[in-house]
């Protein structure tokens, strides 16, 4: 029985050490801040159009970023800030005509409250307008942002965008 409760103790003695030294390693804050994914942004839809073959027609592009997520506008704060583009590769048969954004929101970051930057987050729509020959085509268009938290941003990422485009 002595040799049991010794190993437990040293067994709770080994868990306290371990914990003391996980605390140590976890800057303070850390739990609470959101992890950086690099798929931040998730395409929701259309997945199928129909459209008037050869007329530029609007599409409505719905978009999600992650919670505790942003990405930089359409037209960022900054030049050297990389914004939010929609395009169509050429060769995918339908043409991008046009594109309109929305007004990105202000926000200011913690760690520098001076600068102001212009972001999306939550749900955002890109209103395309896309003009198809006649037929169906598996459009392949591409969303390029940069996604950030509050304290750091990951390497700009392309998407892709699939949309089976009916041209009638």
């Amino acid at each position: 029985m002595l040799r049991l409760e010794r190993f437990a103790g040293i067994a709770a003695l080994g868990l306290v050490v371990v914990l003391s030294l996980q605390a140590q390693l976890i800057p303070d804050g850390a739990q609470s801040r959101p992890a950086l994914k690099n798929d931040a942004v998730q395409y929701l839809f259309p997945e199928q159009v129909s459209v008037a073959a050869g007329k530029s027609s609007a599409v409505a592009l719905h978009f999600r970023i992650a919670q505790g997520m942003h990405i930089n506008s359409h037209t960022p704060s900054d030049e050297y800030l990389i914004p939010t583009v929609f395009s169509i590769p050429d060769g995918e048969g339908v043409k991008l005509d046009a594109a309109s954004y929305p007004s990105g929101a202000t926000i200011t970051l913690p760690s520098d409250p001076k600068t102001k930057l212009s972001v999306y987050s939550g749900e955002f729509i890109i209103q395309a307008k896309i003009v198809s020959p006649a037929g169906n085509h598996l459009m392949q268009g591409k969303l390029r942002y940069q996604a950030c938290n509050d304290t750091q941003c990951l390497p700009p990422k392309t998407i892709t965008v699939p949309i089976d485009v009916i041209g009638k």
